[in-house]
C-alpha cells in the first residue's frame, strides 16, 4: 500500500487537512506504543486502563474495516514488577529475563483487551538480524500480510529475550518506521508522552506546538531533547528520526500523546504531521541501511567509490585497500572512501577472515588461482547501499 503518487503531490504541496483525512481514511496503519504510555507505578508494571483505551480505539478502527499493526514497547517494563527490580535494568542479561517474563503479561493482556471485541492478536517477534537477511525479510513480510489478510491484529515488539547489543534495532521507534517499510501502510503514528512536537520548552512562554513538518528544514526552529521517560528506550530525536525512515518509505508519520490516539485517527488538529516527498521503494535496501550495526569496515580507493556510487557496481576485492573488524557471511559492514568516512552499507559475501590475501587482485586471477567460488563480489549491488 503505502501513499500513491498522487496523494505524496497532495500532501507534499503542505496542505495539512488533506493530511490529516489521509489519516482519517487510512487502509492500513502502524501504531507504535511506548512503554510509558502503557505503565503506571514509575514503569513497574503495566496499567490496564491506558492498554484498554488505546485498544479501543485500534479496535473500532479495526471493525470499521481498517488493518492495524501495533508495535509495542513495554515488555521489559512489564517484567521489572514480577522480578522485584525498582527500576529497569541496565544490563543486557537483566534486560533479557525481564523480557522474557514480561512478554507473556504483555501479550496476554492485548490477548484479552482485543477479545472483547471479538479480536484476535498474533504476536511478531523480530530482530534486525532477523529481516536484513534476504529469505528473512521475505518471510516476515509475507508472515505480516498473511495475518493482516485472516483479519488479525499483529502485535510487534523486538524480541528483546534474544537480541544482542549488535542486533538490536535500538528503539521501537525505529521498528516501528522500519516496519512501515515491510507492510506498506498509508500512514505511521508514533504514541508517545507528549502532545507533539514543539518551537522549544512546551513549558516556557510563548512557545508554540509545530502541526506540520514539510522537511528536515523546518525542524531548525524545533528543540529536541535527547531522552525520554525513565522506563523507554527513545526519546523525541528517535521519533523524528522514525518519522524519516518511514517518509522516505512515501509513509506519511504523525506524532501524537497516547490519549490523543482517537481524535489523531478522526482526523482532528492534534500532534505534529511528518509529510512524504516521494513514494517509497527499496524497501529490503532501507532496512539494511536503518535496521543493521555495521560488523565492520571496508575500505576502498577512490575508483571503487566511483563504481559503486556513479556506475552502481558490485564491490571487488580488487578496489579493496584494507578491512576492519570481524565479520562473517552475511554480515552488514560499512564501505569507506579513501577519506575514511563511510559512503555505504552492505551485507558482506566473505567472512573477515578472509578478505586480506584478496584484496586488490581480480576476480578472474582469484578464481584462477582459488576456485571458481573467489570469482564472486564482496557486496553484490543488490545488499549495497549507497548513503
Amino acid at each position: 500500500m503505502s501513499l500513491t503518487a498522487d496523494q505524496v503531490a497532495a500532501v507534499a504541496t503542505g496542505e495539512l487537512d488533506t493530511a490529516r483525512e489521509l489519516i482519517r481514511q487510512a487502509p492500513r496503519l502502524v501504531v507504535k506504543v511506548g512503554s510509558s504510555s502503557l505503565t503506571t507505578d514509575g514503569g513497574r508494571r503495566l496499567d490496564p486502563s491506558k492498554l484498554e483505551a488505546l485498544v479501543s480505539v485500534l479496535a473500532r478502527r479495526r471493525m470499521e474495516g481498517g488493518q492495524v499493526v501495533l508495535v509495542s514497547s513495554g515488555a521489559i517494563a512489564a517484567g521489572i514488577g514480577p522480578l522485584g527490580l525498582v527500576r529497569r535494568p541496565r544490563d543486557l542479561a537483566t534486560q533479557q529475563a525481564a523480557a522474557s517474563v514480561g512478554q507473556g503479561a504483555l501479550l496476554a493482556a492485548y490477548t484479552q483487551a482485543f477479545g472483547l471485541y471479538g479480536l484476535t492478536v498474533g504476536q511478531v517477534l523480530l530482530t534486525a538480524d532477523d529481516v536484513t537477511r534476504r529469505s528473512n525479510y521475505t518471510n516476515a513480510r509475507q508472515t505480516l500480510e498473511r495475518l493482516l489478510d485472516l483479519g488479525i491484529v499483529p502485535i510487534i515488539n523486538e524480541n528483546d529475550t534474544v537480541a544482542t547489543h549488535e542486533i538490536r534495532f535500538g528503539d521501537n521507534d525505529r521498528l516501528a518506521a522500519l516496519v512501515s517499510h515491510l507492510v506498506k501502510p498509508e500512514a505511521l503514528v508514533l504514541l508517545t508522552d507528549v502532545d507533539a512536537l514543539y518551537d522549544g520548552p512546551p513549558t516556557d512562554p510563548g512557545t508554540s506546538r509545530v502541526a506540520l513538518i514539510r522537511s528536515v528544514a523546518d525542524l531548525e526552529s524545533v528543540r529536541v531533547g535527547g531522552t525520554g521517560s525513565m522506563v523507554g528506550t527513545g526519546g523525541m530525536a528517535t521519533k523524528i528520526e522514525a518519522a524519516a525512515i518511514a517518509n522516505s518509505a512515501g509513509v506519511l508519520a504523525m506524532l501524537c500523546a497516547a490519549p490523543a490516539i482517537g481524535e489523531a485517527l478522526a482526523g482532528a488538529d492534534v500532534g505534529t504531521i511528518f509529510l512524504p516527498h516521494s513514494v517509497g521503494k527499496g524497501s529490503r535496501k532501507l532496512w539494511i541501511a536503518h535496521a543493521t550495526t555495521a560488523r565492520g569496515t571496508i575500505h576502498v580507493d577512490a575508483g571503487a567509490v566511483l563504481a559503486l556510487v556513479e556506475r552502481r557496481k558490485s564491490l571487488l576485492p580488487a578496489g579493496i585497500t584494507s578491512v576492519a573488524g570481524v565479520f562473517v557471511e552475511g554480515d552488514p559492514v560499512d564501505v569507506a572512501g579513501p577519506d575514511g568516512v563511510a559512503f555505504a552499507r552492505g551485507l558482506v559475501s566473505y567472512d573477515s577472515s578472509e578478505l586480506p590475501r584478496l584484496l586488490g587482485r581480480s576476480t578472474k586471477a582469484l578464481a584462477a588461482e582459488l576456485g571458481p567460488e573467489y570469482a564472486r563480489e564482496v557486496i553484490h549491488r543488490d545488499n549495497l547501499v549507497i548513503r
